[in-house]
């Protein structure tokens, strides 16, 4: 039969898979399927899913593949982690969605971290929030207080240590840099200088290893001290390596962001008191924040399309559908869910205005990314020192 169907308009979305199992459940991705589907519907487009998960540390990172997918203007538009973002804005490889109507619903904090020399090339679907995921119930046992300082984090490992167990803290090669930037950036986003000292660092009047240098001494003094095992937390991927441990009872603590508290895949049915706290800071418990982002391909052929589904999906009407199906904190301030009780602590801080950025566009050094890799070689051996050249050198770079 001949097909008298009017040929639709593709674009193309390239995306990670979010799991390493093809067929294992992810209410993320079904959230973000959603307000796929709202587009399609509204707009009588389709959007075609190319994707991509490392299978282990030793492939590209999606973050690689991205990055080469953009530079050879492969998709039309992409999920990106913030120091991609930063990176292809940097370029002009993205789009300025500043003109999109659902802009002017953002909270501030989004647009100053996705805003690349003067245009914002990113836009979240949540803001991503990373915190302590805490086995509440074998701190009861070892009548462990929840810390809040350096110092109390120091004492909880310590017992649980002479407890018996080896690792009290589980880890991976992704997320260990939140204890450096809650250390590192807890005064200077929570103090009354955040514009004057980040032009200070910009100019270089100020150092980004001056900041970075307490965050680092700390992560190696846990390691030092066996609270973490560097060698296996570098091949280790995020939730996939310490995951099992945590679930399992034999590891107390781990990081993770804000929606793994809801998957199923992840933290979201554990067999005991799961509470999610800030990381430890001299201010006290500390959220660390990052923005991912939707991002539109400069060059896309299908560029006004394009514009029209992200319009779509970065609605509040969207993001409303997004957020009640993930119980996430919305990028727009016109959206609230309420979370799981098991988050309610970071909550609560996020809700008060206490956390730092570990992704900031307005930084000339990007952070995410870069203090990612200068932990890996913290992990690998290199020296407190060693990690604070590499900060200067990205500085005067």
């Amino acid at each position: 039969m001949k097909n008298e169907e009017k040929k639709k308009q593709t674009v193309v979305l390239f995306a990670p898979m979010e799991r390493t199992k093809a067929d294992a459940k992810n209410v993320a991705r079904t959230a973000f399927d959603k307000t796929i589907i709202m587009a399609e519907e509204k707009l009588d487009v389709t959007v075609e899913y190319n994707t991509y998960t490392a299978k282990d540390y030793q492939e590209k990172s999606y973050d690689d593949v991205a990055l080469e997918r953009i530079q050879n203007d492969m998709d039309d538009f992409y999920l990106l982690n913030p120091d991609v973002l930063q990176k292809m804005g940097e370029k002009g490889k993205l789009a300025d969605l500043s003109g999109l109507d659902c802009v002017k619903n953002l909270r501030e904090v989004v647009k100053t971290a996705n805003t690349v020399n003067g245009m914002l090339v990113g836009i979240p679907q949540e803001v991503v929030v990373y915190g302590l995921f805490v086995n509440k119930d074998m701190f009861d046992k070892y009548k462990i207080d929840l810390p809040n300082t350096p110092e109390e984090f120091l004492e909880c490992c310590k017992i649980f240590k002479e407890n018996g167990i080896e690792t009290p803290i589980g880890a991976n090669r992704w997320w260990l840099e939140t204890f450096v930037f809650a250390q590192a950036y807890a005064d200077l986003y929570n103090g009354d200088n955040t514009a004057t000292e980040i032009e200070e660092l910009n100019s270089g009047k100020r150092k980004y290893s001056d900041y970075m240098r307490k965050g680092f001494e700390y992560l190696k003094k846990l390691i030092d001290l066996g609270y973490i095992d560097a060698k296996t937390a570098y091949t280790y991927e995020a939730i996939d390596g310490e995951g099992a441990d945590f679930l399992a009872q034999k590891t107390p603590i781990v990081m993770a962001y804000w929606g793994a508290a809801n998957a199923e895949t992840a933290y979201g049915n554990p067999d005991f008191n799961m509470q999610v706290i800030g990381f430890p800071s001299d201010r006290g418990q500390m959220p660390v924040m990052s923005m991912t982002g939707v991002s539109a391909l400069a060059n896309s052929e299908h560029l006004e399309d394009t514009l029209n589904v992200l319009e779509v999906i970065l609605s509040d009407e969207a993001l409303q559908v997004y957020s009640e199906t993930n119980k996430v904190i919305s990028p727009s301030k016109n959206v609230e869910v309420d979370c799981i009780p098991a988050l309610k602590p970071l909550n609560d801080l996020v809700n008060e205005g206490t956390y730092v950025l570990a992704s900031n566009a307005g930084m000339k050094v990007e952070q995410w990314g870069n203090t990612c890799l200068i932990v890996r070689e913290l992990l690998n051996g290199a020296s407190v020192d060693e990690c604070m050249a590499k900060f200067d050198k990205l500085q005067e770079e």
